[in-house]
């Protein structure tokens, strides 16, 4: 029996495998700046998905449909921009403002 397409995506280590996978061109640029971001978007929007009881002709439609979108967020932005990372929305996060440091009348000579 073949493998079904989420077992073959789960041993896929690259993402130009997953490209070739689901049998989706793409600019190789694009993908040596942004091929970490692109997976974790397309992680992202797979988490919303719900393949049980699909066929899995069905599920590779969905998955390719769901790695297209991935891509072109990065065809039409940036990684910065795009901001799929921890420490790079940590970077733009609104900065606490420290507030006024007190000291005591009885430490100052």
């Amino acid at each position: 029996m073949a493998e079904g397409i989420l077992a073959q995506m789960k041993n896929a280590s690259s993402a130009e495998e997953f490209f070739t996978l689901l049998g989706i061109d793409y600019d190789p640029r694009i993908v040596n700046v942004a091929r970490l971001h692109i997976l974790r978007r397309m992680g992202q929007y797979l988490a919303d998905e719900d393949f049980s009881d699909a066929a899995d002709a069905a599920v590779a439609d969905r998955c390719k449909a769901v790695l297209e979108r991935a891509y072109a967020d990065f065809v039409a932005s940036s990684p910065i921009d795009e901001r799929v990372f921890k420490v790079l929305k940590d970077a733009v996060a609104p900065q606490a403002k420290p507030g006024p440091t007190l000291v005591q009348i009885g430490t100052l000579k």
